[in-house]
């Protein structure tokens, strides 16, 4: 068994995808129009096309909403990405204009720092332990 696809809400997706593939370097990898506005829309990382996918899905649910909020008011992110060096991509990221609300904090073998995608979400990048 393998994580094939997870997801996070977005208000937009238009406006996540461009921050998900312009800024944070993932690349589109479907988009498939379901009726209306809302899509099936993917990313995957650059590294690996073929590997886990992340669905940008539309958050109209008002339960999204809901916990998206509680967990933005609490500071606890929605999701976790993996860079190599957390203080690298935080200054790349910053550059860039992204927010952090928690700057790169060492915590035993790995390095964390959280920003606001833009898109109703706090994400996490952390180092892996070498």
């Amino acid at each position: 068994m393998k994580i094939h696809l997870t997801s996070v809400f977005v208000d937009d997706q238009a406006e996540a995808l461009r921050f998900y593939t312009e800024i944070l370097g993932f690349v589109k990898k479907h988009d498939v129009p379901l009726g209306g506005e809302d899509r099936w829309l993917t990313v995957v990382s650059p590294d690996e096309p073929g590997g886990t996918e992340l669905l940008l899905e539309p958050a109209g649910h008002p339960a999204a909403k809901a916990y998206r909020d509680a967990l933005v008011e609490e500071g606890i992110p929605l999701a976790q990405f993996a860079v190599e060096d957390v203080m690298a991509e935080y200054e790349r990221l910053r550059a860039l204009g992204v927010r952090f609300t928690q700057e790169p904090l060492a915590m035993g073998p790995v390095t964390t720092a959280v920003f606001d995608d833009t898109c109703g979400n706090l994400i996490q990048l952390a180092t892996e332990p070498q």
